[in-house]
């Protein structure tokens, strides 16, 4: 089994002079852009509980949960959905390995003014009719 290493430069296996090799060509817009932190967070399961049942909680307690134990996690960043993996068990810690990224959904919104007729002319409309001003339906001088 070999083990892959991850494709960008800041994966956990790079050398300290690769990565800052790789960061000085970035713009320092870009730069500055990796310097912001965002909370990271993978939910193992979720359930919701009465009020008296979290009050009668005490150590050693046992929730159960209807997630089965080897089921796929998912990768949050901030509070977007942004992978999918499974739990691996790394020394005496445990991990994630990611098995897909989710790309973010596009959403395009129609721009205000515009009509299906305007979209299927490439070239730009003609000027009004020099008789009538635009919005006012008078002819010039009026």
């Amino acid at each position: 089994m070999s083990v892959t290493k991850p494709k960008h430069p800041l994966g956990a296996g790079e050398s300290e002079s690769e990565r800052n090799v790789w960061l000085q060509r970035l713009p320092g817009y870009s730069r500055s852009l990796l310097k912001i932190q965002i909370p990271v967070s993978v939910t193992l399961a979720t359930t919701k509980r009465s009020i008296r049942e979290i009050l009668e909680l005490v150590p050693g307690s046992i929730i159960p949960f209807e997630k089965p134990y080897d089921d796929v996690l998912t990768l949050e960043v901030g509070d977007q959905k942004v992978a999918q993996g499974e739990t691996v068990k790394v020394g005496d810690k445990f991990g994630l390995r990611l098995t897909s990224i989710t790309l973010p959904g596009e959403r395009f919104q129609r721009v205000a003014g515009r009509n299906e007729s305007d979209k299927q002319s490439a070239s730009p409309q003609p000027p009004p009719s020099a008789g009538t001003h635009p919005g006012t339906g008078s002819g010039p001088g009026e």
